[in-house]
């Protein structure tokens, strides 16, 4: 009986991964084959379910605002009684802020902050922040506000929140004492793009939050002045750009370092002995482009899947990727379920999958 070991991404605005991988495990199983899921993320939606799958620890809640101010209920997960991890997308996420032009300028990411503080003062000192999925572009620096520091314009005025308002920023002003004294933060990005240029959080993200290209212009002038006023940070790193800047806004103000989510969560979770035991790995998004391979979950359980020399399938919504650039990520097929409607999506990937099997169990 052939074997596929099932590794996806969530298939934005219509499937979570767990609901993705119930999908094409059922459409497997009709045609015959087992199938084994592995509950991964790169950092953004699914981080704290990957991470309490391969390492345990237990959920809890806290609350916090959300991108435009409403205080909200967010899970985070405790590993132990010093070391826990945080989702952005859990308070700051694109589903909790319908994307508009307001939202792209005004949505802050204050609500990391407070959630910080929160486990600060419950003595946690070792914290993982899973980047990806935000509803905002501020470069991270409404999580600084909540942290104490000020972003002030040329006349010494507080800035209004949100990105919108950071090309005014001529000055910052730390707090009297640091907020997160004897935290250690490390921060799992879900792409390796920086903060500026053609590869920028403003420029390649925040149109899909609803910024006009004036607001694109206006999100990369003010995350341009936030590099400069805060160049203690030093030179741009891949991930600065994750989660609409906050991978810089995490380094620059609470000295976290920036690591690639989905290669470290594929470490914890045992991929290669699994690996070892399937005929073929699938893994999958709703649209797999190019910037799939910037990072991305699919992107790097193909590479993943290569070193485990088994082949990988990417299953998708639609795909821009031309055949040459998919077989160069590591994709032996890619194949897309197109759906009819939204609700539609679990039922296209099951007959794609049965449809897919058939064909490579006959190749058998």
């Amino acid at each position: 009986m052939p074997h596929a070991l099932l590794c996806l991404n969530p298939f934005k605005g219509t499937l979570s991964a767990s609901a993705a991988a119930a999908a094409l495990a059922a459409g497997l199983r009709r045609a015959g084959w087992s199938a084994e899921t592995l509950p991964l993320s790169d950092g953004g939606p699914g981080t704290l379910e990957a991470l309490k799958s391969a390492s345990g620890g237990r959920m809890r809640r806290a609350r916090a605002r959300d991108p435009l101010g409403r205080t909200r209920s967010a899970l985070w997960l405790s590993l132990s009684r010093r070391e826990a991890v945080l989702e952005s997308a859990q308070v700051l996420g694109q589903a909790l802020c319908p994307p508009s032009r307001l939202h792209a300028l005004a949505a802050s990411s204050e609500g990391l902050g407070q959630l910080l503080l929160r486990l600060h003062a419950l003595g946690v000192r070792r914290v993982w922040v899973g980047l990806g999925g935000s509803a905002t572009t501020d470069g991270g620096s409404g999580m600084a506000r909540a942290l104490g520091w000020r972003f002030l314009d040329a006349a010494g005025r507080d800035l209004a929140p949100g990105g919108g308002a950071l090309r005014d920023l001529r000055s910052l002003l730390p707090p009297p004492r640091t907020a997160l004294a004897g935290m250690r933060v490390r921060v799992l990005c879900d792409v390796d793009h920086t903060l500026l240029g053609t590869r920028g959080a403003a420029r390649v993200f925040s149109p899909q939050k609803g910024a006009a290209a004036a607001d694109v212009s206006r999100l990369e002038a003010g995350l341009r002045r936030l590099a400069a006023c805060a160049a203690w940070a030093g030179p741009a790193q891949a991930g600065d750009g994750a989660a609409g800047g906050l991978g810089f806004g995490l380094r620059a103000f609470a000295r976290a370092g920036l690591v690639a989510g989905a290669p470290r969560l594929l470490d914890l979770s045992g991929f290669g002995r699994r690996a070892a035991r399937a005929d073929w790995v699938l893994t999958g998004e709703g649209r797999l482009d190019r910037q799939s391979l910037a990072g991305k979950l699919p992107w790097a359980v193909a590479q993943a899947s290569r070193a485990a020399r088994r082949p990988c399938a990417a299953f998708c919504g639609s795909s821009a990727l031309d055949p040459a650039a998919a077989r160069a990520a590591g994709f032996s097929r890619v194949v897309p379920a197109p759906a009819s409607a939204p609700g539609a999506a679990a039922k296209a990937l099951r007959a794609a999958a049965f449809a897919w099997a058939r064909r490579e169990g006959a190749r058998a």
